[in-house]
Order: structure tokens, then sequence, then C-alpha cells
């Protein structure tokens, strides 16, 4: 992975677009240079001020990767974007108009909640600074724009009119918490069905918590055999009303009640195990998701390494063969010839300043 620096910082912001692959690929890089966090987030900082509109958007996504995928190899980004960030939402709240860009971001902020990746009080802190600055500034429009004549009263009466039915509308069909939470952990979609940048998924569960789960899984309600069994083998009469037509005396109607209440004990406890099962294996199913796609990225960041590594061995090879064809063709000292011809040596040092 290259070297960091702030010039190499900067051309790969402006590179970077609003897909799901080059915020990963950014913020893996930012992650492994993870000792730079400060000069980053104040780089970072300061081209989202200068960035046009459309493209805060993608500056946030970028921070929110960072942060929630930085957590496994420390707090630095964490603490560091957390100073930066109020001063992120007062500007877009002050800057910016695009409602889908404030959708966007309480989409973020309710995704750090449910996480947990900030105090909620520091995320109302972001919200309130959003939307202060956001009131503030319509505010001040407001106030500069001239009087409506009676037709603009009309047409801006009928518009709000129209835009209060189709808020109505949306709300009727808006999703649940819980909907919204199993959204959250893939593209979104704005109303218009066009696809938002990138939210990561959850972080990924350790193998051994992994390992548990699954063993747990094994363990459930749908496979105690024995419990099933007792079920299948409950008399007819305690599900037939047409049963008690048959009962001859109290003491047989007694009998009958206490099976019924037997069985109802029975299947209620039942039911609620199946009931923790199910939550168990929705849990599972999110486990195994997030730790497939953590074990994709490793793969193709390990394959990334391999081809890196392959192309290195093959520039190494190519020398060696180039050094070893160098070696075969210079001359063979050994069959030169002697070219001292028998000559006296040369005198030595002591020789020269022997005085006779």
């Amino acid at each position: 992975m290259s070297a960091f620096t702030e010039t190499a910082f900067l051309k790969k912001l402006a590179e970077l677009n609003s897909s799901q692959q080059s915020i990963q690929t950014l913020s893996l890089w930012l992650i492994h240079h993870r000792k730079h966090h400060a000069s980053i987030v104040r780089t970072w900082l300061r081209e989202l001020f200068n960035a046009p509109e459309p493209k805060k958007l993608t500056f946030m996504y970028l921070a929110n990767d960072v942060i929630q995928n930085s957590k496994k190899k420390g707090p630095e980004y964490g603490k560091e974007y957390m100073n930066a960030l109020p001063k992120a939402f007062a500007h877009i709240g002050e800057t910016c108009k695009a409602e889908k860009l404030f959708g966007s971001l309480g989409r973020i902020l309710n995704i750090w909640e449910e996480r947990g990746v900030y105090e909620p009080k520091v995320i109302e802190d972001y919200r309130t600074r959003l939307n202060n600055k956001r009131a503030e500034a319509d505010h001040k429009n407001a106030s500069t724009t001239p009087p409506l004549n009676d037709v603009d009263e009309r047409r801006e009466s009928k518009r709000k009119h129209e835009d209060g039915k189709h808020r109505s509308k949306k709300s009727r069909t808006s999703p649940t918490h819980h909907e919204e939470k199993h959204a959250s952990n893939v593209l979104e979609h704005n109303g218009d069905g066009d696809e938002s940048p990138y939210v990561p998924q959850g972080e990924a569960p350790e193998p051994e918590d992994l390992i548990k789960a699954l063993i747990s899984i094994e363990n459930s309600a749908s496979s105690d055999a024995v419990v099933r069994e007792r079920i299948a083998n409950l008399p007819p009469e305690i599900s037939e009303v047409s049963c008690l037509s048959k009962l001859e005396d109290k003491e047989d109607a007694q009998n009958l009640a206490k099976q019924v209440n037997e069985a109802v004990e029975l299947l209620n406890d039942y039911n609620a195990r199946l009931a923790a099962e199910m939550e168990e294996r929705t849990k599972l199913t999110v486990m195994l998701r997030d730790f497939q796609a953590e074990q994709k990225e490793l793969l193709a960041q390990a394959e990334k390494r391999l081809e890196e590594f392959k192309k290195k061995r093959d520039k190494i090879l190519a020398v060696q063969r180039e050094i070893r064809d160098h070696l075969s063709n210079l001359p063979d000292l050994t069959q030169l010839p002697d070219v001292t011809g028998g000559l006296a040596p040369l005198p030595s040092a002591g020789d020269l300043f022997n005085i006779h």
C-alpha cells in the first residue's frame, strides 16, 4: 500500500466518487495510515468545506466508513472525527439545501445511535447543529424574499397543499423502524428510486462468537425431538370441542381440564422457545452476513497483495535472468594468456628506499 502524504490524500479525495468501491478503497487506505489520523481528519474537514454540495455527502459517507470500520484497529479516528464533525454538520446545515443530503445524513446519525458509535448526547448535538443551521439559513432566505402578489400566493398555497398530500401519502407508506434498520445495511434508496452512497454493514463478529451462536442453534427448540414427540402424542380430546359431549360425569371433566391445562402449558413453553429461536436465527443471519462480507473483503485484499508480490517476483526473476546472461557473456579469465611473460617482478617499496 502506498505511503501517506497529504498530496497523495488530496489526489485520492479529488478522485473519490459515491460508489461503494471508491469509498471502501479510500477508507481502507486511511485506516492503514491511521497514525496520521490528525492530519487526515484536518485535511478532510478543509476539503469538505471547499467541496461542491453533491460531493459533501460522499465526504460524509467516507467519514462514516472510516469511523465504523476502524474501531477494531483503535479509537484514533473515532475521537478525532468527534471533534471535527460538529463543524462539518454545522457547515452543511448552513450551506446546503438538497433534501436528499439531509435525509441521508439523518440516516447516518440514526445508524450511529443504533450501533452505539457515539453517545446519544453527542449525536443529538450533531443533529441539532445540522438542523439549526439549516433553519437559520431558511429564515435568512425567507427574510430576503420579496412579498408575493395575489396570483403568486394562490400558487404557493396550492403547492404547499400538494406537498402536504405527498408527505402524508409518503408517511403512510414509509417503512417501520425495524425495516429502516434492516435497510441501513445495504445501499440506501430515496423516494425516486436513486441509490444513495454506501453505508457500511455492521461490525463483523469474531469467529469464536460465530461458532458459539451456531452451536446454540443446534440445541434449539426446533431440534428438540422429545418435546415435539410429546406434542404429537397429545390426545385428540383436548383439541376437539365435539368430545365434550362424551363426558359422562364431573370426574371425566376434571381429568380433561387437567390434560388441557398441561397441554396449554407445554405449548406455551414450546412456542416461547420457538420465538426465542427465531430471534437467535435472525441475529445469526446478520452475523453470518457481516462475517462473510469481511471475509470477502479480506480475500480481495489478499488476492491484491498476491498479484503485487507476483509482479515483484517476475521482476526479480527477469533481473536474475539478465545477470546470468551477462555473466555468461563475460570472458573466462582463466583462459587468458599470461601477460607478464616471465618478466621480473616490480621492486617493493623497501627495495626502492634501500640505500646501498
